[in-house]
Parts: C-alpha cells; sequence; structure tokens
C-alpha cells in the first residue's frame, strides 16, 4: 500500500496545523525495488546487518555485519556492480581473526557502518573485542575499538586490519572514561581527525553507564590519541541528564562551520530522565562547548529515543528520527528553533531505527521504519506528504528482507541502498536497491 499522510506538530507545544491522506496504487512504485543480495550467513558470509553502506570512488558498496563470518562474530563485506545490473558480493574481512583464549583481540560484533578515507582505506568500530576487558556489560569480551581496514596492494590480494583503539583504556571503578561499546558510525573532519559516540564516560546517568560521550581520535607519529570532547549528564542529579544522556546509535555530523550536531536516546530534563536531545557541540578556545537545542518530551516510558543521526540540508536545517511511541522525523532549524515533526500512525511505518536521506535536488527526505518486524522506505516531501516506497516482506517468505535499520545511502543516478537485518533467502538479510 502507499499512502500518504501529513502531521506535523511543534515540539512541546504539540499544536496540530495540517492532516491529509490520499490513496494511490502501490504497483508502479513497488516495481523499482530489488535484493541485490541475501546474505548467507556464517561461516562463509555475512548475516544480521544493522548498518549503513557506503559509496567508494568506483561505485562499490562496503558494509559491516553485527554477524557472519569464520568466527560468526561479524564481518566487513563488499559489493561491486558487474555491469549488467547484478552485484558481486565478498568479505573482505572477518572478525576475530585475531583471538588469544577466545578474546578477539581485532574486536567484535560491528554494529556501525563504516567511513571511507581519503586513500581508500576503510575505518570503523566494533562493540565488543579489543585488548580491554574491565567492561561493566556482563558477558561481553573486550569493550570495543575503532578499527582501519587497509586494501590489497594487488587486485584479489588481502585487507589488512588495524586496531586504532581499545575501549575502556581508562576507567574509574565500572565507568569506562574513554567511552565503551561504541555503536555509531565516525566521520573525518577536513585534517583526518575522527570522531564519534559511545557509552561511558565520567557522567552520573542512571545505572553506572555514565552517559556516553563525543570523542575525537587523532593520528600522531603513528598512533592515534584520543580525546574525549564532551561527557553526557554531566549537570544535574540523579536520573535528570538535562544536557542529554546516551547516544546510542546516533553518531556526530559536520555542518559547514565546524560545529557536530547529534541526538541522544534520553535525557534533557531537569525533573525526568527526559525523552530525549538534539544538541550541538562548538569548538571554542576552552574546549568544546554543548547546547540543548531541543529536548523531546517523555513518551509513557520515559523515552522518545532519537537515535538515527543528524542530517543537515544547504540551508543549515537539521533532520532526523526519534522511535517511540509510533516514531517520527523531525526538522529543526538550530538558529530560530523553528520545528516540524512529521508522526507515522502505524498504518504508514512506525519505529525508524535509522536517521534520513536527504536528496536536495528533488526537495524529498528518504528513510525506512522497522516496526513490527517488518518495517518498510517512505519519502517524505517538502510540504510534509508522505509515500510509503515499499513495504518489506510483501514477497513469500520474506525474501524481499525484513526489519531495516541502517540510513539509506544514495547514488548519483538517485537510487537507494539499504540493508535489512532479517529476512532473504536464507534469512540472515539483504542488501536492497530501490529506484524513487
Amino acid at each position: 500500500m502507499s499512502k500518504t499522510s501529513l502531521s506535523f506538530f511543534f515540539l512541546f507545544a504539540f499544536a496540530l496545523f495540517a492532516f491529509a491522506a490520499l490513496m494511490c496504487a502501490a504497483a508502479a512504485a513497488q516495481s523499482n525495488f530489488k535484493v541485490i543480495h541475501s546474505f548467507k550467513g556464517p561461516p562463509s558470509d555475512a548475516s544480521y546487518v544493522v548498518s549503513r553502506l557506503v559509496f567508494d570512488a568506483q561505485g562499490n558498496l562496503y558494509g559491516t555485519s553485527a554477524n557472519g563470518g569464520a568466527a560468526s562474530q561479524g564481518t566487513v563485506f563488499k559489493l561491486s556492480p558487474n555491469g549488467d545490473g547484478t552485484w558481486a558480493e565478498s568479505v573482505i574481512y572477518s572478525l576475530c581473526s585475531v583471538s588469544v583464549d577466545g578474546e578477539c583481540l581485532d574486536g567484535a560484533v560491528p554494529w556501525a557502518g563504516l567511513v571511507l578515507g581519503a586513500k581508500g582505506n576503510l575505518y570503523g568500530t566494533t562493540t565488543g573485542g579489543g585488548s580491554q576487558y574491565n567492561c561493566p556489560i556482563v558477558g561481553m569480551y573486550g569493550c570495543g575499538v575503532v578499527f582501519e581496514l587497509s586494501p590489497p596492494h594487488n587486485p584479489g590480494g588481502t585487507w589488512t586490519e588495524t586496531v586504532l583503539y581499545n575501549f575502556c583504556s581508562m576507567f574509574s571503578g565500572t565507568n569506562c572514561l574513554d567511552g565503551y561499546t561504541p555503536q555509531a558510525p565516525l566521520v573525518f573532519d577536513a585534517q583526518g581527525n575522527l570522531y564519534g559516540t559511545s557509552d561511558g564516560g565520567n557522567g552520573h546517568a542512571p545505572g553506572g553507564s555514565g552517559g556516553g560521550m563525543v570523542f575525537e581520535l587523532s593520528p600522531a607519529a603513528g598512533v592515534w590519541k584520543q580525546t574525549v570532547l564532551y561527557n553526557f549528564c554531566s549537570i544535574g542529579r540523579g536520573e535528570a541528564c538535562p544536557d542529554g544522556d546516551f547516544p546510542y546509535l546516533a553518531g556526530v555530523t559536520f555542518n559547514s562551520s565546524g560545529n557536530l550536531y547529534g541526538t541522544t536516546a534520553a535525557g534533557g530534563s531537569t525533573k525526568t530522565h527526559g525523552g530525549g536531545t538534539v544538541y550541538e557541540l562548538s569548538p571554542g578556545v576552552g574546549g568544546w562547548a554543548e547546547k540543548v537545542l531541543a529536548a523531546l518530551p517523555s513518551s509513557a516510558n520515559g523515552y522518545r529515543e532519537p537515535s538515527g543521526g543528524i542530517a543537515i540540508d544547504p540551508a543549515g536545517n537539521l533532520y532526523g528520527t526519534f522511535e517511540l511511541p509510533g516514531g517520527g522525523v523531525f526538522e529543526l532549524n538550530p538558529e530560530t528553533g523553528r520545528r516540524r515533526v512529521f508522526l507515522f500512525n502505524g498504518a504508514d511505518g512506525y519505529e525508524p531505527l535509522g536517521g534520513v536521506t536527504l536528496d536536495t535536488k528533488r526537495g524529498v527526505l528518504y528513510g525506512t521504519t522497522a516496526g513490527g518486524l517488518i518495517g518498510n522506505i517512505f519519502e517524505i516531501d517538502s510540504k510534509g506528504n508522505e509515500t510509503v516506497l515499499y513495504t518489506f516482506c510483501s514477497q513469500s517468505n520474506c525474501v524481499d528482507g525484513q526489519d531495516p535499520w541502517g540510513t539509506l545511502v544514495q547514488d548519483k543516478a538517485g537510487n537507494l541502498y539499504g540493508t535489512t537485518e532479517f529476512g532473504g533467502e536464507y534469512g540472515a538479510g539483504v542488501v536492497f536497491e530501490i529506484t524513487p
């Protein structure tokens, strides 16, 4: 079914100012969808992919999986176009290839997508593994790493993995002061430094998690040094974290002025745990200063969970998603504070886990929802009109995939690519392409 549904409201005031609904045929939209790879799972392939894909200059796609590979601890995979509309997939690295007494020194279970370096190297994070075993999570072996994958010198050769940083290398009691279990993708600045988010830090968040942090990794003489730019839950008392808590799946995004933007899944209130925040980090002489641009009101369980990261349009407006109670998409002007929110109603999807992808030429944004372990792909235009482009599990046995997590990526021709955690021919997820 394809549906258009508009319901904008201002955050906090919840002033509903428009609603419309149109029904149209779904066949034309869904015919532009195709699965370009079904994952087979371990030991030869990836499985359960929740990451965003990334293109290189040659048009190849790269991603990570939280499972699969020789050790069933995750993979980095590559998809190359064959020129006839088909794609060839290969696993270029299996995590936990370097282990001692069962400890995955090269990292394990990557959730986040990759970022491409200037020389074609790939950079990413894992939620487990590494050389530090002080993780506050019971049953977790290693607190995660930042890794680099270098391409082979000759075609068909082996990719080389290097661990750049081991999390929880600095700790106090049960707090990992330098973070642990990073789940969000990294981003480069113009100087080649990496930025990301993780759990941990020295905040007072409930449960001793620290509240999470934003960090920078800088290369110097062959060694990458970590600097914590901000510790969330640094202000407030008890369960109240007015400056945000739990960056979760959301990384950070640079604007043209060098400021960083992101979201936290909780916090933002001086009285309760809060429903999450949209924040800005600005560099200055005394370090990075945090400013909460929007604090989402709590839902029934205390959260709204904005967790998909931030996209920025040429005018500087911020876009993102939140999961609960049914989820939605927000637009925020960081200068004026003007806010608009699109709410999902269940029939057109719910619980978006990834962020949104902006198509500035067409003036639309794209994203996915994952509610009910089925999910869909949606489009919202500048007036707030939504169209469901595809509903997963439309094919027998969900061979078209189900439960998309990662943010979509767009090629130069306007085609969109993404992944699903489940479904496909082997039940281990798919990579899909759709032409809006």
